[in-house]
């Protein structure tokens, strides 16, 4: 069972449907929507021209499953809009961005990591360390609606037009006396494969990656099989961590990256259909802007609970000069990663000028590394 971190990717999967549609979670929109209206309140009118696209996003459940239903509401409010929105239900995340690729969907809704493939821009917003606290990704998320960084959102015949948070990623061990990164070298640490940034970072810390698909990322950790797990906090519950934890292991309590989705269009195959690409993608921004910060508190006050659900006698809390060299390994990290190509250097000095906003005593403020 999928449980809640499929929700909460669903959550952005539907978030997409108002180039397809306004992006909040369904359940959550509807109230906010009874007064989005075209031409209204600075939003944009609605197209003369119909658009009809697909959005490919995956539910475990296929279509009986309840955000299936919720996505559909969306696309009742897309239609305000005149963009019908057919949706293509995936029980994979991998075999909807192969879809996707295929050209069998205008738009798709995937792990930011795994859309890095399409623009490495947008997707390197996971970077570690990039974004050390949820109020930095406030600010980031506002950030990336400027125009002034729209053209970096492309590239080639895709474009990535929305981000959003799932939450933080924590080291989860199964040694809670664990407070160090040094005490990982030579460990083995389960990860998702939907990227090979993690498996560099993980490298990095001297230790090995155990990659798996999301539906079996948690088994190694749990029979034992990895020393520790890299997982934001929604995955607790409905991947059974507390019996990789047992009684002597704990959470990292700072994180090592934050965990987004992002959706991705293809402008190509939505040019064929109508002309004014750069209009509906502005259309979409335009109301992304106007409801962003209705969307992201209720997309916070999840993460919240689904922090608040990892028992509190489990988070390690590290001593300040252990905080501060696994922060400097991640910077440390970051940089050479940006170096070999994974990370986009744009996106890297647009986040750490969102970290010396919020924190100028920052020690990199006044470097030039980034």
């Amino acid at each position: 069972m999928f449980s809640s971190l499929k929700k909460n990717l669903l959550h952005v999967c539907q978030a997409g449907l108002l180039l397809a549609g306004a992006s909040a979670m369904a359940a959550d929109l509807l109230p906010l929507a009874t007064d989005l209206k075209p031409g209204t309140e600075g939003l944009p009118a609605a197209f003369a021209k119909p658009l009809k696209m697909s959005i490919c996003f995956f539910d475990m459940q296929g279509r009986n499953g309840e955000y299936y239903g919720r996505a559909q509401d969306l696309a009742l409010i897309a239609k305000r809009w005149n963009i019908q929105a057919t949706l293509k239900v995936f029980t994979e995340e991998e075999d909807a961005v192969k879809a996707f690729k295929a050209g069998q969907c205008e738009g798709a809704v995937m792990s930011t990591l795994r859309s890095r493939e399409f623009n490495r821009f947008m997707g390197s917003i996971d970077a570690p360390g990039a974004i050390p606290t949820y109020q930095h990704m406030r600010v980031v998320l506002k950030t990336l609606l400027d125009k002034k960084i729209e053209p970096y959102t492309i590239s080639g015949p895709y474009q990535t037009i929305g981000v959003y948070p799932l939450g933080a990623q924590y080291l989860f061990t199964r040694d809670g006396s664990t407070k160090t990164l040094d005490a990982l070298n030579g460990k083995k640490i389960a990860i998702l494969n939907w990227d090979k940034t993690l498996n560099t970072l993980i490298g990095k810390m001297g230790a090995t990656p155990v990659a798996e698909s999301l539906s079996g990322f948690a088994k190694p950790f749990n029979k034992g099989e990895a020393d520790a797990i890299l997982a934001p906090a929604v995955a607790y519950y409905p991947f059974q961590l507390g019996q990789g934890i047992g009684d002597k292991g704990g959470v990292f309590k700072t994180p090592i990256t934050q965990l987004t989705a992002a959706l991705v269009i293809n402008r190509d195959m939505i040019r064929k259909k109508t002309e004014d690409v750069d209009a509906r993608v502005a259309a979409f921004r335009s109301m992304s802007a106007q409801f962003l910060e209705d969307m992201l508190n209720q997309f916070f006050i999840s993460i919240d609970h689904q922090d608040k659900d990892v028992p509190g006698k489990y988070w390690i809390e590290q001593e300040p000069a252990q905080a501060q060299a696994l922060e400097d390994f991640l910077t440390k990290s970051r940089i050479e990663m940006t170096k070999e190509g994974l990370y986009d250097a744009r996106m890297m000095k647009i986040l750490k000028k969102v970290r010396c906003s919020l924190d100028t005593t920052r020690a990199e403020c006044t470097g030039t590394d980034e």
